[in-house]
């Protein structure tokens, strides 16, 4: 893995030298839009939408839309004077019980790494976060903005979390009511919860669709079902043999100089034939000689007639 960013984590009077690693990645299967009649892909043009016209990249800006549908430009110079931070600090604020904290608010995922000489501190902040049974909330500068994040600690590894702001979070605009439930039912539905009890284990699960899509992609591969366009650079992954992609190389450049294709498989066996029979060779060099004497004797008929 490599870092993404470097700091100190600082609690009381202790600095703890940090590296930052993402915890997470995604494995989400991704598509391009692309023209299904040759696979090119489809391009999008920054078209302004008042004239019309094509926009430069140089030329575009950051606007905010207002609620009555204005927009306010917003500046290079404008921006530069909003409040940011380059701080390579994170700041303990507090140490709170692990239950006050709503998973709801978790956003991203990051390992802190001891750096240098913070082994010592980085294992004394784990032990005192174990202990205790608390997450320390934190203040954290990333991408030149301060972020919300919680400190906490999974397989010997201190994990930094980053949050959502308190009105981020939705309030649903709908109610549940409880319903008529008999004293029967409720016991029913406690049997079944004991029939599945069980402890979590994530490898227990798989994200079929991806696997699916990785089978159904391979067996089109396997099929032939690839359209070749002039920015394809990527090949199928698959091992090729060097002898059949030169033949159909050739090929095809024969085809497209409107040559016979089949006709490429027959030159080199000519050439081979003609090395193995050198007397051919010199028979064809004589054939000249032959052409020549007959040359003379045409002359001499002529001459006679002539006469």
């Amino acid at each position: 893995m490599r870092a993404i960013w470097k700091g100190a984590v600082s609690f009381g009077l202790v600095s703890v030298p940090v590296k930052l690693y993402a915890a997470t990645e995604s494995h989400d299967v991704s598509f391009r839009q692309v023209h299904a009649k040759d696979g090119g892909r489809i391009k999008y043009q920054r078209v302004c939408s008042l004239d019309g016209e094509e926009v430069a990249y140089a030329d575009i800006a950051k606007g905010y839309e207002t609620e009555d549908g204005e927009m306010v430009i917003l500046t290079d110079d404008d921006m530069a004077e909003l409040p940011s931070t380059s701080s390579r600090e994170i700041a303990v604020e507090k140490f709170v019980p692990s239950e006050q904290i709503d998973p709801l608010l978790f956003e991203k995922s990051y390992y802190l790494e001891p750096e240098g000489a913070g082994a010592k501190p980085y294992a004394l902040l784990r032990q005192a976060l174990l202990d205790a049974d608390r997450m320390a909330v934190v203040t954290v500068a990333l991408r030149q903005r301060t972020s919300i994040a919680v400190l906490r600690v999974k397989d010997d590894i201190i994990v930094l979390q980053t949050m959502m702001w308190p009105d981020e979070i939705r309030t649903p605009d709908f109610s549940v009511e409880s319903g008529d439930v008999k004293p029967a039912e409720v016991k029913m539905a406690h049997m079944l919860v004991e029939t599945l009890a069980g402890d979590f284990d994530a490898t227990e699960f798989e994200d079929d669709y991806a696997g699916a899509v990785e089978a159904l992609v391979k067996s089109k591969i396997e099929g032939g079902e690839i359209k070749r366009t002039e920015t394809s650079t990527k090949t199928s992954g698959e091992v090729v043999d060097l002898l059949a992609a030169l033949q159909k190389s050739v090929a095809a450049a024969k085809t497209a100089r409107g040559e016979d294709a089949d006709a490429a498989d027959d030159k080199p066996a000519t050439k081979a034939a003609a090395k193995k029979a050198p007397a051919k060779k010199t028979a064809a060099k004589k054939a000249p000689a032959k052409k020549t004497a007959a040359k003379k004797t045409a002359a001499k008929k002529q001459a006679k007639k002539a006469s």
